[in-house]
């Protein structure tokens, strides 16, 4: 199909390392520019992506022939932007949080349906390595009825989170951790959260604990400041219980310099000595292969929806999901109850 033309919004650490290498080894997509009013990220293009060209607008994108932008600036700037771009007529892909709040999220999709344009919240943590092991294990019945669901973005690094570009770790961990928990286990009916809220404003060392309409329960935890991450992921089923120690390297692989185009059938690929283990009991456990990471799929995804052969990666009214449920949360943290997660 004919490549669809992408302007990159921002080019801090997201635009730079997690959206611009991903675009340009997508052959469905040619960028186009990025839009950056920084000097000195204006360098960083021209060093980086060399003959990339840097805009100052939106519109200044639309001019240079754009039909879609991936919008990855301060969490604050997602709403306002998501929204001009799409009154300019563009197919926009919003990194998270895609919204503060669910109301803002709501009016976000609002303008999208009804102009009938392409939305699509970047959770491409969807994608992981070892999320995806969870979905197909699940979709197997390895694991018998999923009845608990543990998921852990852990990390000591405090020097790099919870900034305030990305809202907070409630809306910046908690918006992958909360999208895999509605994908896996559905709509979330009660929620109750604890948090710690640092010198800066910012929370961090987040829990979050779910219960879903079908019974099951998901515990959430993120943090910027854990010298002692826990395990990725326990997922404990009727059958088996899967336990994850390390995580996806995608991340790793992009931070490193590498992309899907330098890495090809390797990109994704987790070695055999990462795998889960797969318990049941008395029956004993096995080391089960996890599945390989697929972010490369993402925009390639997109711009097929842009073009009308597919469906788009993720559907915005997803977004407005998590959002609530991040809202409930918040409100759970701040009175130390549980509280009911309004459905739609």
């Amino acid at each position: 199909m004919t490549p669809v033309r992408f302007g990159l919004v921002g080019y801090g650490f997201g635009g730079r390392y997690f959206h611009a290498p991903l675009l340009s080894a997508a052959p469905e997509c040619d960028l186009v520019g990025v839009m950056t009013s920084s000097p000195e990220r204006q360098a960083l293009v021209a060093r980086e992506i060399p003959g990339t060209p840097t805009f100052a607008s939106l519109t200044a994108l639309v001019d240079a022939g754009a039909e879609a932008v991936a919008i990855s600036t301060p969490a604050d700037t997602h709403s306002s932007l998501t929204e001009q771009a799409l009154q300019l007529g563009l197919a926009v892909v919003c990194d998270k949080p895609f919204a503060l709040d669910p109301e803002a999220a709501k009016h976000t999709v609002a303008i999208a349906d009804e102009r009938g344009l392409l939305l699509s919240p970047y959770q491409n943590r969807r994608w992981d390595s070892d999320f995806r092991t969870v979905r197909k294990l699940v979709a197997d019945g390895e694991l018998g009825t999923v009845t608990r669901f543990e998921s852990r973005f852990e990390r000591f690094a405090p020097q790099r989170g919870p900034g305030q570009s990305g809202g907070g770790t409630l809306r910046d961990f908690g918006s992958h951790l909360v999208d895999q928990a509605l994908v896996l286990l559905g709509p979330a009916v009660t929620v109750y959260a604890e948090l710690r809220v640092r010198e800066s404003g910012l929370d961090d060392d987040v829990f979050v604990a779910l219960t879903h309409a079908n019974g099951a329960r998901s515990h959430l935890w993120g943090s910027w400041s854990q010298s002692a991450p826990g395990p990725r992921y326990r997922v404990t089923g009727s059958e088996a219980t899967y336990v994850l120690g390390s995580g996806d390297t995608q991340e790793n692989a992009l931070l490193a310099g590498e992309t899907p185009a330098s890495l090809a059938d390797r990109w994704g690929v987790e070695p055999p000595d990462s795998y889960g283990t797969v318990h049941t009991g008395a029956a004993g456990s096995r080391s089960y292969p996890t599945e390989r990471g697929r972010w490369d799929l993402f925009y390639s995804t997109f711009a097929g929806a842009v073009r009308g052969t597919n469906a788009a990666p993720v559907n915005p009214h997803d977004a407005v999901a998590t959002a609530t449920v991040l809202e409930a949360a918040r409100s759970s943290a701040e009175t130390g109850s549980i509280v009911a997660v309004p459905q739609p």
